[in-house]
């Protein structure tokens, strides 16, 4: 089968096994003390223009998430996003369970607005609700759409009018870099904090953590430990980040989502041209094109793919999802078997 699943089916890109296979048995010390984890740090604070930034690797998504947000704030604040993001869809109540209410807005495109700040922080006025104290926004959204720099400066000023903490969840962060948004440096500016991506982007594992604010950075490693966070063999996080950032400036990590992007507007230009419409218009390596329910039974025997939404009763919109991996020839055969079905 061949799949357009997500951007974690395969392991991780050669050179990450490279690496971990020459320093398999040179011996470290634990929960990334380590002086490969040291380097990765030097490295990305290199990449983001940032020396002062404090790095910490976590394992995954949700757990940096759910360790950040429980972190920044007091027990009666919440987080404004958007009712599609991740910390509100997809990590099983994560957030809420640290004691911190996700304040859901309406976002059409999958992006906030400041508009859409203001409004949520003047529906929760006074002590007898919960206090909004951050915006949290995903670049790329979960519908594959990609902050511009100048909304997210929009965003970052809205904050500062409101006195609110900017986090950026960069799961897909390689995907928005290789697609023209805010680069690193832009982004250290601008956000509170950020995690740079290497689960979806050609690691094995592992999301790096970059704390820009200095109130948020003292005492961080007892939070990563009190929530289970603190790996044992924290090299092997600290190796695959010294890997994808082994040039100083992001680039290599960026390329790695360069050709998922190309491989999913490849499948986006081939799928147009035979007249089935999109959810949204993604410039990423998320896909959500909609076809007759009879072309996705069709499919599902050769291609992996994620249902997405049932925009009637006739048509599904499902999501696809290319990687560092995916290899020109699976799109081409995914649309040849569509053009077959046409």
């Amino acid at each position: 089968m061949i799949r357009f699943t997500n951007d974690y089916s395969e392991g991780c890109h050669p050179s990450i096994l490279e690496a971990m296979a020459a320093t398999n048995t040179e011996g470290n010390p634990g929960y990334s003390t380590d002086p490969h984890s040291a380097r990765a740090r030097r490295l990305i604070q290199a990449a983001i223009g940032r020396p002062d930034a404090d790095v910490h690797i976590l394992v995954g998504g949700t757990q940096t998430n759910a360790t950040a947000i429980a972190a920044f704030l007091r027990p009666y604040e919440a987080v404004i996003a958007a009712t599609s993001a991740h910390i509100c869809v997809h990590e099983t109540g994560a957030i809420e369970a640290t004691g911190h209410k996700c304040i859901a807005c309406p976002a059409a495109d999958g992006k906030l607005t400041p508009a859409a700040v203001r409004a949520a922080v003047a529906a929760h006025p006074d002590e007898h609700m919960v206090k909004p104290r951050m915006v949290y926004i995903s670049q790329t959204t979960e519908t594959g759409t990609l902050y511009t720099l100048a909304e997210v400066q929009a965003l970052r000023a809205v904050c500062d009018e409101l006195g609110l903490l900017l986090y950026l969840d960069g799961a897909r962060l390689a995907a928005g870099l290789a697609a023209g948004g805010p680069s690193l440096p832009e982004l250290a500016r601008l956000c509170d904090a950020f995690y740079i991506g290497g689960t979806k982007n050609g690691a094995l594992f592992g999301e790096a953590l970059v704390l820009l604010n200095d109130a948020l950075k003292p005492d961080f490693r007892y939070n990563i430990k009190q929530r289970g966070g603190m790996l044992a063999k924290g090299w092997l996080l600290g190796i695959q980040f010294e890997t994808l950032f082994r040039d100083g400036t992001g680039a290599f990590y960026t390329s790695l989502a360069a050709h998922a992007n190309q491989m999913a507007l490849r499948l986006k230009a081939g799928i147009a041209a035979l007249g089935y419409p999109f959810a949204c218009d993604s410039v990423t390596n998320q896909q959500f094109p909609i076809f007759p329910d009879g072309v996705v039974e069709a499919l599902a025997p050769d291609f992996g793919f994620e249902f997405s939404a049932k925009p009637d009763a006739a048509h599904t919109c499902i999501r696809l999802v290319t990687s560092w991996a995916t290899p020109e020839a699976s799109v081409d055969a995914f649309l040849e078997a569509l053009r077959a079905l046409a």
